[in-house]
C-alpha cells in the first residue's frame, strides 16, 4: 500500500505510555482483587507478582518485535511476517474476538457503576460516543485518554489515603473461605487480564513518531506504573479489609472506604472513567487490528481505507464499533470477560512464538525471556480453563 493510504505518525513516548497505562489501569484495579483472593487467598500478592512477570516476558517479546515491523496489527502482523499466515490469523482474530468483548466488558462496566439498572442503555451510549471520539483522530483518542488516567490515578490515590488513614475492616462484609497455592496460577490469569493492554501500544505501531526507539520504552514504563500502582493499591486492601473479607466484597475498593461519604462516591466514578479509559484507546487497536489485516489481504479490502482528513481507518472504526454494540445488546459482563481473558492469552501466546524466530542480531534480550512469555501464557490460560 502506498504512503498515501497508511496512518500518520503523531503519537510521541508520552502519548504512547499513556494509552498503554490507560489501556491497563482500568476496570481491573476495581474489580479482579475479590476473584484473585478467593482462587489464592493469602498467596494474593505472590499471584500478583506471577502475573506481572509474565506480563513482562510478553511485554519483552511485543517490544523488540514492533520495533522491527512498526505497522499496525500487533502479534496479528508479527505471527503472520514470522511464523506464517495461519499463526497470523489466529493471532488477529484471537485479539479482535477478545477484544471485542473486553470493549463489551468496559462499555458494562461503566453501565454497571455509572447507572445500577440501566446498565445496557448506558454501555450503548459509552459505546457510540467513544467510537465518535475515535474517528476524530489518533492524536484526540491520546488526549482523552490523558485526562480519564489522570482522574482515576487521583482517584485511586484519594482512596488509598483515606483507607490507610481510616480504613477499618467492615463489619457488613462476612468472611468467606479462601483459596491458597494452588490457586495462585489461575489469580494470576485474572491479573494478567488486567494488565494485558500495553499490546494497545504495539498495535498503534503505525502512528507512533520513531516506533524503534519509542515503543519499546513506552511498553515498558507503562508496564511499571501499572504494576507499582496495583501493588499500592493491594497492599491497602489487604491492610483494611484482610484478605477472607476482601475475597466477599464485590466492589473493594468501596468497601475500603465504607463510611466516607463523598470519597465513597468518587470510587464509584472513578470505576466509570477507568473503564471509559481502558474502552477508547482499545476500541481504537481492536480498529487497527482490522486495518491490518484488510491491508494484508485477510479481511475485505474496504476495511483498510483512511479517512483523508483524520487519517484513521474509519471503516474498520465504524465495523469495530458496530460488533460492540451488537454485544453489548446481548452479551453480559462476566461473560465478556471470559471470552476476553482466554483469547487475549492465545494472542500473546502467538507473539511470543513470533518473538522466537527473531534473528540474533534482531534481538534485543534474551531468548529465554519469549520462552517463560510462551508457557507462562498457556499456563495460566490452562488453570483459567480448570477453575472455570
Amino acid at each position: 500500500m502506498s504512503s498515501a493510504g497508511r496512518l500518520d505518525r503523531r503519537l510521541g513516548t508520552v502519548d504512547a505510555v499513556v494509552i498503554g497505562i490507560g489501556s491497563m489501569l482500568g476496570t481491573g484495579v476495581f474489580v479482579v482483587w475479590s476473584p484473585a483472593a478467593r482462587h489464592a487467598g493469602p498467596w494474593l500478592l505472590l499471584a500478583l507478582a506471577l502475573a506481572a512477570a509474565v506480563a513482562f516476558c510478553n511485554a519483552m517479546s511485543m517490544a523488540q518485535l514492533a520495533s522491527i515491523h512498526p505497522e499496525s496489527g500487533g502479534a496479528y502482523l508479527y505471527g503472520r511476517l514470522r511464523l506464517g499466515r495461519g499463526w497470523g490469523l489466529l493471532a488477529g482474530w484471537a485479539f479482535i474476538i477478545g477484544k471485542t468483548a473486553s470493549c463489551a466488558a468496559a462499555g458494562l462496566a461503566v453501565g454497571a457503576y455509572g447507572w445500577p439498572g440501566h446498565d445496557r442503555a448506558v454501555a450503548l451510549a459509552a459505546v457510540l460516543a467513544l467510537t465518535a471520539v475515535n474517528l476524530r483522530g489518533i492524536a484526540k483518542t491520546a488526549g482523552v485518554t490523558r485526562l480519564l488516567v489522570a482522574v482515576v490515578l487521583l482517584v485511586l490515590a484519594l482512596v488509598v489515603a483515606t483507607a490507610w488513614l481510616h480504613g477499618v475492616a467492615s463489619a457488613s462484609v462476612a468472611p468467606v473461605s479462601r483459596g491458597g497455592l494452588a490457586g495462585v496460577p489461575a489469580a494470576a490469569g485474572l491479573f494478567f487480564f488486567a494488565f494485558a493492554g500495553y499490546a494497545r501500544i504495539a498495535t498503534l505501531g503505525e502512528e507512533v513518531r520513531d516506533p524503534a526507539r519509542t515503543i519499546p520504552r513506552a511498553i515498558v514504563v507503562a508496564l511499571a506504573c501499572v504494576l507499582l500502582v496495583y501493588v499500592v493499591v493491594g497492599l491497602t486492601l489487604l491492610h483494611v479489609l484482610g484478605t477472607a473479607r476482601l475475597a466477599a466484597a464485590a466492589t473493594p475498593l468501596t468497601f475500603a472506604v465504607q463510611g466516607t461519604g463523598v470519597v465513597e462516591a468518587l470510587v464509584r466514578g472513578g470505576a466509570v472513567v477507568a473503564a471509559l479509559g481502558v474502552l477508547l484507546p482499545l476500541l481504537a487497536g481492536v480498529a487497527r487490528t482490522v486495518f491490518a489485516m484488510a491491508s494484508f489481504g485477510d479481511l475485505p479490502a474496504r476495511l483498510s481505507t483512511v479517512d483523508a482528513r483524520h487519517r484513521v481507518p474509519q471503516v474498520a472504526q465504524v465495523l469495530v464499533g458496530v460488533a460492540v454494540l451488537a454485544v453489548v445488546a446481548v452479551g453480559e459482563l462476566q461473560g465478556a470477560v471470559a471470552v476476553s481473558a482466554g483469547s487475549v492469552l492465545t494472542y500473546y501466546a502467538v507473539a511470543n512464538a513470533a518473538a522466537l524466530r527473531l534473528r540474533p542480531d534482531e534481538r534485543r534480550w534474551p531468548r529465554g525471556l519469549a520462552v517463560a512469555g510462551l508457557v507462562g501464557c498457556l499456563t495460566l490460560a490452562c488453570a483459567m480453563l480448570l477453575t472455570a
